[in-house]
């Protein structure tokens, strides 16, 4: 794979710090957009993905830095466990504002650099749930559903600009957010989420880094518009 620029939004933690690691691995300069500082080789940038001057000014420092953008993976998001009746309209819009429209401005304000180049790779993370719903979170799988049909809609409009526009639907993964929401008691902790797995064990973040890097490459060119299910066959 030749270098490229890559920006990816919740690179501090998780399966946004091991597509980092993975990116920077395979010889791309990365960006990393979120809300604390991203450990590692990678350039560092705080912002608030839901506040589109900040993403802009965020954008216009990597290309300052490291050059135009050729890839872009939005992994920031936030899953909060509610009850439908309990969900507030301001939590609701929380919501959508960090996983929809998160990825929505960052994508957009990225873009252009993808157009000027004749080549681009933007993988937006979604969710099993985004496909299948998940209990107590119908605010979380409305904004992962919203990201897969805004990622097929945009496969679509750049097909033929040399863009591909992809989703990675994770199942259970072992990250940060998804011990603390086991401790909460919002769901089974780690070992006991495995078992509701086919293949017997929740996922890793690197396994989502992995499928990333493909869908980053220059192999992944004749793939666009697609949802690939990294759940250990819990979604079929």
């Amino acid at each position: 794979m030749s270098g490229r620029v890559a920006v990816v939004t919740g690179g501090a933690s998780g399966m946004g710090l091991a597509i980092c690691a993975e990116l920077t691995a395979r010889g791309h300069r990365v960006a990393s957009l979120d809300l604390t500082d991203a450990p590692g080789d990678v350039l560092g940038l705080r912002a608030d993905v839901t506040d589109r001057a900040a993403v802009d000014r965020a954008l216009a420092a990597v290309r300052d830095e490291l050059g135009p953008i050729g890839i872009v993976v939005t992994s920031a998001g936030v899953a909060p466990f509610t009850d439908f009746t309990e969900i507030t309209p301001e939590l609701w819009q929380k919501v959508l504002a960090v996983n929809l429209t998160g990825t929505f401005n960052v994508i957009q304000a990225a873009v252009p650099d993808m157009v000027a180049a004749s080549w681009g790779r933007i993988v937006t993370i979604s969710s099993a749930a985004g496909q299948n719903g998940s209990p107590r979170q119908a605010h979380y799988a409305a904004s992962k559903g919203g990201v897969i049909a805004l990622t097929k809609a945009l496969s679509w409009d750049y097909a033929r600009l040399g863009i591909t526009v992809n989703s990675i639907a994770p199942g259970p993964i072992d990250t940060p957010m998804a011990r603390q929401a086991g401790a909460a008691g919002d769901m089974p902790d780690i070992s006991t989420l495995g078992s509701f797995v086919p293949v017997g064990r929740v996922g890793t973040p690197e396994e989502i880094a992995a499928a990333c890097a493909y869908l980053c490459s220059e192999a992944a060119g004749f793939v666009t518009g697609q949802v690939l299910g990294v759940n250990g066959g819990l979604v079929l």
